[in-house]
């Protein structure tokens, strides 16, 4: 044999040995064999009895009888949640993680944005810790771009917490959003970034986007107000050309608008500009809702947040909560469920309550639970854009679940008793 050839079989045998000895190190990835007592098909609005779920690293791979996955799971790790009833993970569409209830302007004014940081920190922990295992959260309320920093930490595995989307700072006019009526004679910060003018909004879009806003929340209105004609109304915050330059900037940078609108004039103007969701949205008519329908406009309610007790509120506040609550079953009658995203409005009431309480107001408003699942799974996952691979228990969706004591289909309270959470493959202990 030539001296070239044995070279080139002896190159041939290296190579093989160093792929098989990289193949060894290769880590195998986990797999995981999920038992669910009751599994929620969100698709059909049923739940399926003694069902499984094969993970394979962060994404599921199989869903079906138990009794036939477990037959050919093969040395998958197993998890008995045969007590429970199993769902996808949930998704808030509307927290604050840099809130926490107490007055707004303490936290503005008193706490600094690290001290505000590690609260948002176990902010983030109770909301997995609740079943939410994703979450829009819509602004930092003036600690910057903060909420990027813990994402980026969640995401690291440095701390636990769900998948964030962010909005960073939000937009709103000069004097327009708090914290407004100090004395001219002290520059009082405020919760959003100030800016004025088409070209400066397109600036300031640009720039959140920069630093990591996956999502841009501009405040449409404020002031809201009953008018002679029965609605609730409020006063426009932009002019047409800045509103059309938020959004348009933001949609030529790939990125989706938020706008908090609680009055006919803001959710007019936010709808006229092309927004994505519209917050809140308590003085929502029939002529508006038919336009968000036809635009494919999500809508995150918020009503725990506003229909709580709480004493000490202002009289325009117990109003706007009936608006809402009518607006609710206004909704469902024209076919708007679709296009409910479930949003909480967490921290602004504390984390120490929990935001699935929302889920029996969507029901006592209107809402068949069913419908009600669906608005923190596949619709709020339509709205974020991330539908391939959130809001249901299907192969090739990310292994996020949450497991329930009771029957979410016809005890909305089910929800808020979760005893097991899962996100990407990962059990979250509580």
């Amino acid at each position: 044999m030539r001296a070239a050839q044995r070279t080139a079989i002896a190159a041939i045998g290296l190579t093989i040995v160093l792929a098989s000895s990289l193949a060894a190190q290769q880590p195998v990835e986990r797999r995981v064999l999920v038992r669910a007592g009751r599994l929620i098909d969100v698709a059909s609005d049923a739940a399926k009895t003694d069902q499984a779920i094969l993970i394979t690293g962060d994404r599921i791979t199989r869903v079906g009888p138990y009794a036939e996955l477990a037959a050919s799971a093969g040395n998958a790790e197993a998890i008995d949640l045969s007590r429970y009833t199993v769902m996808p993970g949930l998704i808030d569409a509307h927290t604050h993680v840099f809130l926490d209830g107490t007055p707004y302007a303490d936290q503005v004014l008193k706490q600094s944005i690290p001290y505000r940081t590690i609260q948002a920190v176990t902010a983030a922990k109770k909301a997995l810790d609740y079943g939410f295992t994703t979450v829009r959260d819509l602004e930092t309320e003036g600690a910057m771009y903060a909420d990027v920093d813990v994402k980026t930490a969640i995401d690291r595995g440095v701390i636990p917490g769900p998948r964030m989307l962010v909005a960073t700072r939000a937009l709103a006019p000069t004097g327009m959003y708090p914290l407004t009526g100090y004395s001219w004679e002290i520059e009082v910060p405020a919760g959003a970034q100030l800016v004025d003018g088409a070209d400066n909004l397109r600036r300031a879009v640009r720039e959140q986007v920069k630093y990591g806003a996956d999502w841009i929340k501009l405040y449409a209105d404020r002031d809201s107000y009953v008018g002679d004609d029965g609605r609730l109304h409020s006063w426009p915050n932009w002019t047409e050309e800045e509103l059309e330059a938020i959004v348009d900037e933001t949609k030529r940078l790939g990125r989706r608008v938020s706008a908090h609108a609680t009055g006919w004039e803001g959710i007019d103007a936010a709808l006229r500009a092309g927004v994505h969701s519209i917050e809140h949205g308590d003085g929502l008519t029939p002529d508006l809702m038919d336009r968000m329908i036809k635009q494919r406009v999500y809508w995150c309610p918020t009503i725990y947040v506003g229909a709580r007790p709480l004493s000490g509120r202002p009289p325009i506040r117990a109003t706007m909560a009936e608006f809402k609550r009518r607006a609710m079953g206004e909704a469902v009658r024209r076919g708007m469920a679709d296009f409910v995203a479930f949003g909480t409005d967490a921290g602004g009431f504390a984390w120490t309550e929990n935001p699935a309480q929302e889920f029996a107001y969507l029901v006592r408003y209107g809402m068949t639970p069913a419908q009600a699942i669906r608005t923190a799974t596949t619709n709020a996952a339509r709205l974020l854009g991330r539908e391939a691979d959130l809001g249901t228990v299907a192969a090739g969706k990310l292994a996020d679940l949450v497991a329930v004591e009771g029957d979410p289909l016809t005890d909305p309270g089910a929800f808020t008793r979760a005893r097991w959470v899962m996100r990407s493959g990962v059990v979250q202990t509580r």
